[in-house]
């Protein structure tokens, strides 16, 4: 099997030659620079051997559009990056986002890395996902954290409408990186879950919009769900009309198979992040052992449940594979798989 036809199996659920796997980071400095970014996205999939590419896009890009500013200092220490200025600083401001044309600069960026990206893998058999953010998601960070604050103090109103504006914006750019050629889009959900917000909250100022995106990429086939955090709204996200969930299993419940029982759906995690980080190797020789076993190889791209976390270890990230592919063999070996 190639890489393409690996995941098309795993999302319908067939038997693979290989349980598909992957992972993704970020690249500070570089990801505000698309040539320079496409360039070291193919270089870190071609040395891991992944079996897709996530776009290792800019984490901040859906509110640096809208006009914030941004420091990314911290990042490389292992840290996130820092809002320093914002259209949004009071709940007045609300109204004066606006729709944004695929022209803006920070877009146009975006999708000029994903296109040198495509081109790169053009005859290589490999999907491509694009990184997107749900609206809520982009409103809490435009504001500073500040927009379940805003709506208990009554200008709900008022950031239904920025919301509707972001779904837009968003809805548009994930429609054009599906026509350009991306296999799908990664939808990052980072604020549902119950240690954030009340899912009654995100059910009426989160799942519409988020629906509103995942419409406009209907016709992608490796469209996948990223539950961020810990203590997930899984009862709300269960069901969303995407191919594939991603969350943070092994930190966040459900368990790996209770995940596949409710949702149908192929599963892309199992893995630690931090384990990765930290160098812990039996914790990811049982991780891998554990999902692979769970599900007997089938549904499952095995990933960690988000991006992996600095400083980085070139030792540890070809351990993946390693422990991967032996984990794999043993399981073979003894019938189990």
């Amino acid at each position: 099997m190639n890489k393409l036809e690996r995941i098309q199996a795993a999302i319908r659920g067939e038997k693979t030659d290989q349980v598909p796997y992957s992972f993704w980071t970020h690249l500070p400095g570089i990801d505000l620079d698309p040539e320079k970014l496409a360039a070291m996205t193919y270089d870190f999939y071609r040395e891991y051997d992944l079996d897709f590419i996530k776009t290792m896009n800019n984490g901040m890009y859906g509110v640096e559009c809208f006009g914030c500013k941004i420091d990314y200092s911290d990042i490389e220490k292992g840290g996130v990056a820092k809002i320093i200025s914002t259209p949004v600083c009071s709940a007045s401001d609300w109204t004066k986002l606006s729709p944004l044309s695929l022209d803006n600069p920070v877009l146009a960026r975006e999708l000029h890395s994903l296109e040198l990206i495509l081109k790169k893998v053009k005859r290589e058999n490999v999907p491509v996902i694009f990184t997107i953010f749900s609206p809520l998601t982009l409103a809490d960070k435009i504001s500073n954290r500040k927009v379940t604050e805003h709506v208990a103090q009554g200008y709900g109103a008022e950031v239904k409408k920025a919301l509707a504006v972001i779904a837009q914006t968003t809805a548009d750019l994930a429609r054009r990186a599906i026509a350009m050629g991306a296999d799908g889009v990664f939808f990052a959900s980072q604020l549902s879950s119950y240690d954030k917000v009340s899912g009654s909250l995100y059910a009426e100022y989160g799942k519409p919009y988020d629906l509103q995106v995942l419409e406009a990429v209907r016709d992608g086939w490796f469209n996948t769900i990223h539950a961020h955090g810990t203590n997930i709204m899984f009862e709300l996200l269960k069901d969303y009309p995407v191919n594939v969930f991603n969350w943070h299993a092994g930190e966040s419940l459900p368990t790996v198979p209770e995940a596949f029982d409710l949702t149908g759906k192929c599963l892309m995690g199992g893995l630690e992040r931090m384990d990765i980080t930290n160098a812990h190797k039996n914790e990811l020789y049982h991780q891998i052992y554990e999902s692979i076993l769970a599900l007997g190889g089938r549904h499952l791209i095995l990933t960690p449940g988000c991006v992996v976390r600095y400083p980085l270890n070139k030792e540890m990230l070809s351990f993946v594979k390693k422990a991967k592919d032996e984990v794999e063999s043993s399981l073979k070996l003894h019938g189990r798989l």
